[in-house]
């Protein structure tokens, strides 16, 4: 799995937790949390539907690693690999 792929189910996920945000104006570099309004139950929700999707399960301990979507990427990227 690319980091295209990823970076896609990443955006797809995203945009099942907020419909209404322009995915395709999204920084890479900015929290996207805060940016589009993801409260802690959706990022929690939006976590585990990466974790399904992934097949992989990401430890409490690195949610911060996934506040952006460049952060969020490389990280899973690493975590497929792993």
């Amino acid at each position: 799995m690319t980091a295209d792929d990823i970076r896609q189910i990443l955006l797809e996920e995203i945009g099942n937790i907020a419909p209404e945000a322009d995915l395709g104006a999204l920084d890479p570099e900015v929290d996207y949390r805060e940016k589009l309004d993801i409260d802690s139950i959706g990022f929690l929700n939006l976590i585990i539907a990466i974790g399904k999707r992934l097949k992989i399960e990401v430890p409490e301990k690195d949610y911060a690693r996934l506040g952006t979507l460049s952060g969020a990427v490389s990280y899973l990227v690493a975590r497929k690999r792993g």
